[in-house]
């Protein structure tokens, strides 16, 4: 479509549009850079002795001599043992006495350490010792003395010992500080591992699938999808029931059935509990990424290669792995972005092992410190794009595209393959209905692996009464008031996000305004960010925005509902861009020279055409609603909470009946809503079929008469 002059109306909407992508997606990205960079707090002792020395230089000389004479001569047993101690740190030499001992038994120790050391390190620490002393001790005396040289700011600064800067310590801090370094060497050997199984196995299921060696595809891709609808942290949970110290697999059979465990000591806690979790949790999405291009079978060319003798298994190492190379990419780095961001699993399986999203985790709720979270957040975003750099420097020079492969191919596979393929997934596909009718179990259990009996209390507000003291087994959030919360928050957001995705489409693609691909770009960010980061950004952004406390949204549902929509409406605008890109603008500027204003244009015709992609948006959004949870987890407050979350606090705390009750809600919730955008969908089909069936045919472009008809009045 050409290129036309925007009229005022198409200028206002491009305005609003750029403007509500630039506050909700660029702004809280952009904070969280700028987070990252900001140093608070105590300074070091190198900064601080620098600190130190610069006002000690603006005294007159007489006065600095007379000074450090009079408050070094005046510093009691601690000041000493303290400054003495901040000497040999200054020097970079370690303290080699028990600090925790009393003053007393440090001032001899110290003695003996200063007489063993060498002469030039005892010099070192002698010279270092003045500086030391007044920075811990005579501080405030020494800003008083040069306030007036120093400003206000200065004074402060010295005063207190803090500081407020620009820096890149944050970042630092992730190999300087052994408990980051290790959370961090953790989280890149889950994510590797889980990528290797995740990749592996979607890859075989998906060439099963679509090469018709796996019995009822249709239904086998369904069941492996499901995990798509539910929340994250439903198969960690499910991995607890059945395979924790209480769970019905190590406990109740293995262990106090059969007597071959002890469950406390043989369970799935650890490593391997969270590789498992995850991978089945992730397996969807690449599951998604390979099936749509194993989906276009490549038959002539496996043919091709069985008539220059090549056998089943040369033909899939030579001709459909390399074929699937772009999609392997794909999904390897979008499970190593999935695994990397999750700490909902390491949380409940990991036991102690320490991951970066966790550390993020409790870093914003625990210890508000916002600066180091951002700063773990971008370093999230590193080994991602360093492995797709990786990936596409590997395969640089080779070309993937065919142009007709021709349809499945009509070659026998081997019965082995067959066999082991369909093997592979009915165990999946085993373990993920073992998952769901486990939660489903749990749902209506009494208190699981105690007590057996069922019950339906855990789906009312006043749950059920096990006889444990206190105010109940697990956490406080009973019944199904959450998951009605939740519903509320989704049926708010999805519809605004399906709305939005559209009206961005048309804005890219119809008005095509100056600097119509950034608006593009904005809309995608999303798409390639992980929820963690999404959810810091707006716990930075919107705080105090630009330092207004009166325009915070934290603690309240709207940013809940803000969050989620612009989260996800890049999934209504991707589909409503390609159907816009099919569509012949032809029919856009025939309603335009009806006199058609472009309100009444894009809700009368362009709208209708895009009826596909504004349900695919909205279902899209309205499910993340019901099962996010790695974003929103840090939105919620007293007043305004979510079933994902709740579902997470009671599996923390062992209440897998209230865990059961609202995932099996929310399931039920998420295929009502499907079965819903299904049954819309259908109509336009049963009125064609119903028109078909009469004898006076509809016109081809009968569709569009009753829009045109109304835009001519």
């Amino acid at each position: 479509m050409r290129s036309q002059p925007l009229t005022l109306p198409g200028f206002v909407v491009t305005i609003i549009v750029a403007a509500l992508l630039g506050i909700f997606i660029a702004y809280p990205i952009g904070s969280v850079l700028v987070e990252s960079l900001v140093v608070r707090g105590p300074m070091p002792l190198p900064r601080l002795q620098a600190v130190t020395t610069e006002a000690l230089a603006l005294l007159p000389e007489e006065e600095r001599e007379s000074s450090v004479r009079r408050w070094v001569a005046a510093a009691t047993e601690k000041e000493h043992v303290e400054a003495t101690a901040a000497a040999f740190a200054l020097v970079g030499e370690p303290v080699a006495w028990d600090r925790q001992a009393p003053y007393s038994q440090q001032a001899r120790d110290m003695e003996a350490v200063l007489k063993a050391v060498g002469g030039d390190t005892r010099a070192a620490v002698a010279a270092a010792y003045p500086t030391a002393h007044i920075m811990l001790h005579k501080r405030i005396a020494l800003a008083f003395k040069v306030r007036d040289a120093i400003g206000p700011a200065g004074f402060d600064r010295l005063r207190s010992g803090s500081e407020s800067r620009i820096g890149v310590d944050h970042y630092l801090a992730v190999m300087q500080e052994r408990y980051l370094r290790q959370a961090a060497l953790n989280s890149l050997m889950l994510a590797s591992l889980t990528v290797l199984a995740t990749v592996s196995l979607a890859l075989m299921l998906a060439y099963g699938i679509n090469a018709g060696a796996i019995p009822w595809p249709n239904a086998t891709r369904s069941l492996l999808l499901l995990p798509l609808v539910a929340p994250p942290v439903l198969v960690a949970t499910a991995t607890l029931m059945l395979f924790g110290r209480r769970g019905l697999v190590t406990f109740s059979l293995l262990d106090q059935t059969l007597g071959l465990i002890d469950a406390d000591e043989t369970n799935l806690y650890g490593f391997f509990g969270v590789v498992l979790a995850q991978s089945v949790s992730c397996l969807p999405a690449a599951l998604i990424v390979f099936d749509n291009v194993l989906r276009k079978p490549n038959g002539r060319l496996d043919e091709a290669a069985a008539n220059l003798g090549a056998g089943h298994r040369r033909i899939f190492t030579q001709v459909t792995l390399p074929l699937a190379w772009p999609a392997i990419k794909r999904a390897a780095v979008l499970v190593f972005i999935l695994s990397l961001t999750d700490f909902g699993n390491p949380a409940l399986l990991g036991g102690d092992m320490p991951v970066l999203a966790g550390v993020v985790y409790d870093q914003i709720l625990a210890y508000r410190n916002t600066p180091l979270a951002a700063a773990l957040c971008v370093w999230l975003l590193v080994p991602p794009l360093l492995l797709y750099a990786g990936l596409e420097w590997f395969g640089r020079r080779k070309s993937y595209a065919v142009s007709d492969a021709g349809g499945r191919s009509e070659l026998a596979m081997p019965a082995a393959w067959r066999l082991s393929l369909t093997i592979a997934a009915g165990a999946v596909g085993l373990l993920i209905a073992t998952i769901y009718v486990t939660m489903a179990l749990g749902a209506v259990t009494r208190i699981w692996g105690v007590d057996w009996r069922l019950t339906l209390g855990h789906f009312s507000g006043a749950g059920v009464d096990t006889g444990l003291s206190g105010s109940g087994y697990g956490s406080s959030e009973r019944g199904l008031g959450l998951v009605w919360d939740s519903f509320r928050i989704a049926a708010m957001a999805a519809p605004l996000g399906g709305l939005l995705g559209i009206v961005i489409a048309y804005v890219v693609e119809r008005l095509r305004p100056p600097g119509r691909s950034v608006i593009a770009s904005l809309a995608l960010i999303p798409a390639i960010l992980p929820g963690i980061i999404f959810g810091v950004g707006y716990i930075i952004a919107f705080n105090a925005p630009l330092g207004f406390k009166s325009l915070s949204l934290t603690g309240t549902s709207a940013i809940l509902v803000i969050n989620v929509l612009f989260s996800n409406l890049f999934v209504g605008f991707l589909a409503a861009r390609a159907a816009l890109q099919r569509l012949d603008p032809a029919v856009d500027e025939a309603a335009e020279s009806l006199g058609a204003g472009l309100v009444s244009r894009f809700w009368r015709v362009t709208l209708p055409m895009l009826r596909p992609a504004l349900l695919l948006g909205t279902l899209y959004v309205f499910i993340d609603a019901l099962t996010t949870f790695s974003s929103v987890i840090f939105l919620i407050s007293g007043h305004h909470k979510l079933a994902s979350v709740a579902i997470f606090n009671h599996a923390v705390s062992g209440d897998f009946g209230q865990a059961g009750a609202k995932s099996v809600a929310l399931l039920a919730l998420a295929l009502a809503a499907m079965s819903l955008v299904w049954l819309i969908e259908r109509q336009p089909e049963r009125r064609r079929e119903r028109a078909a069936s009469k004898p006076a045919a509809v016109a081809p472009d009968a569709s569009l008469r009753p829009a045109m008809e109304g835009l001519a009045r």
